[in-house]
């Protein structure tokens, strides 16, 4: 489900000044058909990476070019959906600015063996920025308990082949991972506070942010888990799929986000 808000001609273009006149419902296949064709170049370079490189990546200039380009077209679909230093495009900037730290660290894991702390690092600031674009309210705490548990037990999992720093490192990448992950499925409502069913709460743009947070999680647990307890059978095609499916998902979430900030807004006035 995505809203879009109609204004009268007489309403003023500052957000602050719209009013809500009229939400209409659009259905995941309709849209899909308005912003497939900006995904094209994304499946394409998806599919020429997995091409040239199905079982591994090589520590090679090209092999970094190929691996990035999916973000960088998902970078450009972002930029298509608009982008200023407004305050209703303020989800969009942190998502744009997650993507760019991710290709920073998809670079790093390009010559893991020199720069994979540089990696993390890289990774970790991108999600700061998912988190925050997500929003801190509302908390759900038990989604968020959840989430802290899960990366408890995975995390007292991954200690014994922890060494050095990679024990900080690790212990702080997966807190904000579980972090976000909670930031994008508290976003996801379907009822009110006494429980009753309201439609108008979700939108399938959040759903995808949300199951774009849960593939990422789910990527970067099994490269921990490959690169630190045991060898994953077929790790690099599952680990690289999830993550562009992660990318591509959280990408999606921005469509009707000025939407959402604009309606926020105008509950205020």
């Amino acid at each position: 489900m995505m809203t879009i808000v109609e204004n009268t001609p007489s309403q003023p273009s500052n957000f602050k000044m719209i009013r809500p006149r009229k939400i209409k419902n659009i259905s995941p296949l309709s849209v899909l058909k308005s912003v497939g064709p900006k995904l094209v170049p994304f499946f394409k370079t998806v599919a020429i990476f997995f091409v040239l490189f199905p079982t591994s990546d090589t520590s090679t200039l090209f092999c970094c070019v190929i691996k990035i380009l999916p973000i960088l077209s998902l970078i450009v679909f972002v930029l298509l959906h608009g982008m200023n230093l407004d305050e209703v495009y303020v989800y969009s900037r942190r998502v744009l600015l997650g993507l760019i730290f991710s290709m920073i660290g998809d670079i790093c894991l390009v010559w893991k063996a020199n720069y994979f702390l540089h990696g993390i690092a890289s990774f970790a600031i991108a999600q700061a920025f998912y988190a925050r674009a997500f929003g801190l309210l509302p908390l759900k705490h038990i989604s968020g308990a959840v989430c802290f548990t899960v990366g408890a037990i995975t995390y007292l999992y991954l200690v014994p082949g922890l060494e050095g720093p990679m024990v900080y490192f690790v212990a702080m990448y997966t807190a904000l991972i579980m972090f976000m992950a909670w930031r994008a499925i508290a976003r996801v409502q379907f009822f009110e506070d006494d429980w009753t069913w309201n439609d108008d709460l979700w939108t399938w743009t959040k759903l995808c942010g949300c199951m774009g947070a849960l593939l990422f999680m789910v990527s970067d647990l099994t490269i921990a888990m490959d690169r630190f307890r045991f060898s994953v059978p077929f790790a690099h095609t599952f680990i690289m799929m999830t993550y562009y499916a992660a990318q591509m998902m959280i990408s999606l979430s921005v469509i009707d986000s000025q939407v959402d900030i604009v309606l926020e807004k105008s509950k205020k006035l």
